[in-house]
């Protein structure tokens, strides 16, 4: 019962990272289903199944946000579908060890980006244009897909990071686009897992317990990212990205625990330190940190769209 508990809250706190920060539900739960003591075949199939329900719920939660741009979710999250279900497939033939040290190094260059252009310059923005094309999204959502299959988790951290660099869409809109597009990667994974594992590497209990803390923090996370301001937003990814990513890259490299432990403390002085940037700015500007936009709870547009 106490494991079960704890599982329940992992789900819980998964979602609520995922569903705010578009990223790292799989991570972030196959982590700490590892750290439970079940075996890796059965912590990655359980938290795909798992996540059938959670980005269900999330998706339908950011769509009643505001939060989707479905031409987005089509052309990210088909060809997502395909990779994430290929990774699944050839998990057992083909490692993502060596993969792994080069896509952080990528990642921690998009999130270091990402947290100095929201941090310095505000909400990026590219005139004339209010989409990202398909031909870029595409192959996008096909690596992504595979790395999330074969990871463990990724297609938050993969797809996040690089739409948010694009400066084309809102982070609200690339969070809860993401999100939603990731039910199709899920299926598309968890059937893989099925075809090549079969029923047995299932964890029915893992499953239950992350299903029902990610259900409970689905709405809850859709609700802080349509009332946070983009500004903060994009801080707060960047700011995980490269926390993220870093602790990869010490993991690979196995450094020193004291050096992992100081680096550890000046991104975080960091993070915390474009976090101010970002409020005095706020403060500066006169413009509010928390704001009800145009559909958010309670809001007379939000009341008309549920008619």
């Amino acid at each position: 019962m106490p494991t079960l508990i704890v599982l329940v809250l992992v789900g819980f706190a998964a979602q609520l990272v995922d569903g705010a920060l578009g990223m790292a539900y799989g991570a972030t739960s196959t982590t700490l289903v590892l750290a439970a003591g079940y075996s890796p075949a059965v912590a990655s199939a359980s938290v795909h199944v798992a996540e059938l329900g959670t980005t269900l719920a999330s998706g339908a939660a950011h769509w009643r946000f505001g939060n989707v741009d479905w031409r987005t979710v089509r052309r990210i999250g088909v060809p997502g579908a395909l990779g994430a279900f290929a990774g699944a497939v050839v998990l057992s033939s083909i490692s993502s060890e060596l993969a792994t040290p080069w896509m952080a190094g990528v990642l921690l260059v998009l999130g270091v980006y990402v947290l100095l252009r929201f941090t310095l310059a505000g909400v990026p923005t590219r005139p004339g244009r209010r989409y990202v094309r398909g031909r870029f999204l595409a192959p996008l959502g096909l690596a992504a897909g595979f790395v999330d299959a074969t990871g463990g988790g990724g297609w938050g951290p993969v797809a996040t990071p690089t739409l948010l660099a694009s400066g084309r869409m809102e982070p609200r809109k690339v969070v809860g686009s993401v999100d939603t597009s990731e039910f199709l990667v899920a299926l598309a994974a968890s059937a893989g897992f099925l075809l090549a594992l079969g029923s047995q590497v299932l964890s029915l209990r893992i499953v239950a317990a992350l299903l029902i803390g990610g259900l409970a923090a689905a709405p809850l996370a859709a609700w802080l990212v349509r009332i946070v301001t983009p500004r903060l937003l994009g801080a707060l990814v960047g700011g995980l990205i490269v926390v993220t990513n870093v602790r990869t890259l010490f993991t690979v490299a196995d450094e020193p625990v004291a050096l992992r432990a100081w680096t550890y403390v000046a991104l975080l002085a960091v993070w915390a330190g474009a976090v101010a940037l970002v409020v005095r700015a706020h403060r500066r500007d006169g413009t509010p940190l928390i704001e009800r936009r145009p559909g958010a709870v309670g809001s007379a547009d939000a009341l008309a769209d549920a008619r």
